[in-house]
This record gives structure tokens, C-alpha cells and sequence, in this order.
């Protein structure tokens, strides 16, 4: 069966789509003409974003108001992929953060973080690389995050999602080699978006140099741009593919007495 990949996509559905990087893939994909299914909890948002870029870019854009922490919404998601008109496209890219001693966090959100950053993705890339294999064609990109590289004291909960999405993927990358679908990680590092904000606990981070950030329209380009080559990973920006090289050299202990010293030091 050919692997060749797709130039351009016809639908894409995005999740997390409201603001930050899945605002910026809606943006970048509605200019290229593709057709959009809009993923996310705050509805209002989406439909204003959906109308502005139908608007703009003469696309279809459908809205689809889901909380992927609830069983329920990640399945209306799932039963949206299933459909006509068909999605060629699928970004995870939802996900959710905390920040603090692991002890002193409360569970429930804990595990909401696993149901969000794990559960529904797993879900959701099941059902479309089982629609898309049977076509011959389609691509998924998983939002992954740096952290998945690395131990992430005081992120712990965070970093190990981060670090299942990234193995997840390059498994699922080698099941679907030759079937024409292609399923890439994406692993930013600082990127400008409410992420911090939304942990709770912005106050927690460690100053960051203007350089190390990333806007969320380079993630997107970045990403894009490597699924249609067909890669299982992206590391956009530089400096950090550069990081991710000394990450992968460097002994694992030695990565999390850093992280830990980093950690405790702010």
C-alpha cells in the first residue's frame, strides 16, 4: 500500500482549540483551506473563533463543546471521528498542568490530569488511526511537551503524561509504518500561552530568558510541517532539538538530580 503522504488535508479536527497552540493550528490549517471540527470546553470561545475564521477563510469549521476529563465528552469526541464528513487529520493537542509538591496536591486533580493528557488521547488516536488505516491515508499529531524527556519534580504528575505520550506515539508510529498513516509527537518547550496560568499556580515557575520562548504559531508550523513528512517526532525551536540531543546522551540520574536541584532552588 503506498506511504505517500498527504500534501493537504481535507478536515482536520482539533482538540484543546480555543486558545494557545490548538488556536494556532486552527489558524494555520483555516488559511491552507482545510475544513475544521473545533474541540474544547468553553463553547462561546470556539463558536467566536469558528465564526471569525468561516469568515476569513471561506472553510467549514463544525463546534464540538466537550470536557475530555468526562467520560462522556471524550466519547462524543470518538463518535465525531467515526462520522462523515470524514477527519484525515486528528491534533491532540488538549492537555492540562499542575504544579506543586505532588503530596500537597489534591488527587481528583491529579487524576483528572491523567484522564485528560492520557485517557481521552489514547481514545481519540485509537479511533482515528482505526478509521484512517482502513482509508490508507491520514495523520495524527500527538502535543506532547519537553517534560516528557526528563523527571519534572514539582510537575511530577505533568511530566510523566508527557513522557507516556512520547513513547506512546513512537510505538504507534512503527505499528502504522506502510499502512499511509503517520502519527508524529510534538514536544515544545516555553511556549507563550495561558498554560501557566491554568496550573494554578503561575507564581511556581522558574523565570525564563525571552529567548527559550516559543510562540505558539511556530508549533504549529513546526508541526505541520513534520507531519506531512511523515516524522514520529518535532522538537520545534533550535535550542531545544539541541536540548533534546543532550537529553537523550545524558545519564538519567544525573537529569534528575538536576531537575530536582532546579526544582528546589526556585
Amino acid at each position: 500500500m503506498s506511504t505517500q503522504r498527504t500534501p493537504h488535508w481535507e478536515r482536520a479536527l482539533v482538540t484543546g482549540a480555543s486558545a494557545g497552540i490548538g488556536e494556532a493550528f486552527a489558524r494555520r490549517l483555516a488559511a491552507e483551506g482545510t475544513a475544521l471540527v473545533l474541540v474544547a470546553r468553553d463553547k462561546q470561545r470556539l463558536q467566536a473563533l469558528a465564526d471569525e475564521l468561516e469568515a476569513a477563510n471561506a472553510v467549514e469549521v463544525e463546534v464540538l463543546a466537550a470536557d475530555l476529563a468526562d467520560p462522556d465528552g471524550a466519547a462524543a469526541v470518538a463518535e465525531r471521528i467515526s462520522a462523515k464528513p470524514t477527519i484525515d487529520l486528528m491534533v491532540n493537542n488538549a492537555g492540562i498542568g499542575s504544579k506543586g509538591e505532588f503530596a500537597d496536591l489534591p488527587l481528583d486533580g491529579e487524576l483528572r490530569l491523567v484522564d485528560v493528557n492520557i485517557s481521552a488521547l489514547m481514545r481519540l488516536t485509537q479511533v482515528a488511526i482505526g478509521q484512517m488505516t482502513r482509508r490508507g491515508a491520514g495523520n495524527v499529531i500527538n502535543v506532547s511537551s519537553m517534560s516528557g524527556l526528563q523527571p519534572v519534580p514539582s510537575m511530577a504528575t505533568y511530566g510523566a503524561t508527557k513522557a507516556f505520550v512520547n513513547s506512546f506515539t513512537d510505538a504507534l508510529h512503527e505499528e502504522t509504518r506502510g499502512t499511509g498513516v503517520t502519527i508524529t509527537a510534538v514536544m515544545p518547550g516555553f511556549v507563550r500561552t495561558e498554560f501557566q496560568e491554568r496550573t494554578g499556580n503561575p507564581d511556581g515557575f522558574p523565570p525564563v530568558p525571552k529567548l527559550m520562548w516559543l510562540t505558539p504559531e511556530q508549533i504549529a508550523s513546526d508541526a505541520l510541517d513534520a507531519a506531512r513528512k511523515g516524522r514520529a517526532d518535532c522538537v520545534p525551536g533550535r535550542g531545544y532539538r539541541l536540548a533534546s540531543v543532550l537529553m537523550g546522551v545524558t545519564p538519567r540520574s544525573v537529569l534528575r538530580r538536576f531537575s530536582g536541584a532546579t526544582a528546589k532552588y526556585h
